[in-house]
């Protein structure tokens, strides 16, 4: 974990104990780094309610209500499926906010409409979905690295109320 990782995890719990949210979160191409972030900060167990490690489609559907038609319809790396994946894990963990992830992590996996560092991020704010999708260039950590970085970053934004989405 990088440090500032470490401090975009610290000021997202201090937000959330502020606005008395809980987060969860959902992912597939982080692998779980999105949470070992969240709960590497002392206190998180107050307002990190549950993680989703939703590698497979079979997870995503079983476990978050991705439905069979969206993933065979957009694929697994699609604003479609991280909406569908950010409300599924705020639903099932019943969480004020929560954050998927899907992307191509390399260094294979790639199409030419979908490169490898693609990722799609979901952010459930207390009721609103917003999506975004980041092309990030480097290996597969480094594109897993950058993605959990961005994730903590934009639902930090996102928490204030930017609408710089």
């Amino acid at each position: 974990m990088t440090p500032d990782i470490e401090l975009l995890a610290q000021l997202l719990g201090q937000k959330l104990v502020t606005r008395n949210w809980t987060i969860s979160c959902a992912e597939s191409c982080t692998g779980g780094g999105l949470g070992y972030a969240i709960t590497s900060i002392s206190g998180s167990s107050s307002w990190f309610k549950q993680g989703f490690i939703t590698y497979s489609n079979e997870a995503k559907q079983q476990l978050l209500g991705v439905s069979v038609q969206t993933l065979a319809n957009f694929g697994a790396v699609s604003e479609q499926t991280v909406a569908a994946m950010a409300q599924g894990a705020a639903k099932t963990a019943g969480a004020e906010v929560a954050i998927s992830v899907s992307g191509i992590a390399g260094p294979d996996g790639g199409t030419p409409d979908k490169p490898v560092g693609t990722v799609w991020f979901g952010f459930f704010i207390d009721g609103q979905t917003h999506c975004v999708t980041q092309l990030f260039k480097g290996g597969r950590q480094q594109v897993r690295i950058k993605a959990i970085e961005f994730a903590l970053s934009r639902v930090l934004r996102l928490i204030e109320g930017s609408k710089q989405v």
